[in-house]
């Protein structure tokens, strides 16, 4: 999918998600569009993002961070020289706990994680307490750009 001069690949990796990769690309090119904002945004390239299990997640946390434990989203940076953002795996089974469990909209916690990834590759950690409130703030901000702009993709579990 090309969009905003952004190569992007949205890969559904979950047996069960309904997702409408326009309206993710629509989401990631509003987000790239408002860059300034989130200290230049995501770098520019190709951006993959994968939806996927808490199995398959939990195998990149374990092969590639050294971790074993479970999360909701990972991201990897890229190859800036080649043209490469990153990637954003979002767990899927992680976002449907939380929306359950707080009485949330699945959508809105897919698209904060999905939100979370694209900040990592801009710059923001949260790693300690003051990287981790900056990262909060951040992520309300683009939230609040998405919902206001109507661009809150729509996720379903069938």
């Amino acid at each position: 999918m090309k969009g905003g001069g952004r190569t992007l690949d949205v890969a559904n990796r979950h047996p069960r998600l309904r997702v409408d990769r326009k309206a993710v690309a629509a989401a990631i090119g509003l987000l790239d569009a408002h860059a300034g904002r989130f200290r230049g945004g995501c770098p520019p390239g190709a951006l993959s993002v994968a939806f996927l299990g808490d199995p398959a997640l939990a195998g990149l946390h374990a092969r590639f961070l050294g971790n074993t434990s479970a999360t909701d989203v990972i991201t990897f940076g890229g190859d800036r020289a080649n043209g490469v953002a990153g990637e954003i795996c979002v767990s899927v089974d992680a976002a449907a706990r939380h929306a359950d469990a707080t009485g949330g909209r699945l959508s809105d916690e897919i698209a904060l994680y999905l939100v979370h990834g694209w900040l990592h590759l801009a710059g923001y950690d949260d790693l300690g307490p003051a990287a981790k409130r900056a990262m909060r703030r951040a992520e309300a901000r683009a939230m609040r750009l998405l919902a206001r702009s109507r661009a809150v993709p729509r996720f379903k579990l069938a």
